[in-house]
């Protein structure tokens, strides 16, 4: 399956949410944060960006990271589609890629055919800031420190599902 060719100016008009507001996070630089009362369940907005497969993905991804040790500007905004396709959702329009990680989320993306949508996993109070857990593998912790500052932080940006792996990880690494 060809790359799909991209409307960027339909995309653009997806972006906007009258849930939410962008504004400095205690997290990291720029977060999202409800701009009023967000009930449980909500569909509160699209990720969005240009639909790529996994070897542009890859290729990106570290292209990124190297970017981001260098200037010290956010790292990667690829958001894992299905097992063929990701999200560069790597433009300034998409609001949704400023949403922070956090081990005790209020938001989760969800794949509806070949879109992401971020919901909200309980009532978000207006003003509190929209986090979800990024997800990534235990197996790369190290590259992944964890800022979130939450009561449950783990101290890396870990999917909870390998919480307890990555503390055998921690331990054996401190054993030596």
């Amino acid at each position: 399956m060809p790359t799909p060719e991209i409307d960027f100016d339909s995309i653009k008009d997806r972006a906007h949410s009258e849930w939410v507001e962008v504004r400095h996070s205690e997290i990291h630089g720029s977060g999202v944060f409800a701009a009023k009362d967000i009930p449980n369940e909500t569909r509160i907005m699209e990720y969005l960006g240009e639909h790529i497969d996994k070897e542009e993905s890859e290729r990106r991804a570290w292209a990124q990271m190297d970017r981001a040790k260098e200037t010290g500007e956010a790292g990667v905004f690829i958001f894992t589609l299905d097992e063929e396709w990701d999200i560069d959702g790597g433009f300034e329009w998409n609001t949704a890629r400023l949403i922070n990680h956090s081990c005790a989320p209020n938001c989760e993306s969800w794949v509806e055919e070949d879109q992401i949508y971020v919901y909200a996993l309980r009532d978000i109070k207006k003003g509190e800031e929209l986090v979800f857990n990024y997800g990534f593998e235990a197996d790369t912790y190290e590259d992944h420190p964890c800022r979130c500052g939450s009561e449950r932080c783990v101290g890396y940006i870990v999917v909870e599902e390998e919480w307890d792996k990555l503390a055998q990880l921690i331990a054996e690494k401190e054993m030596g």
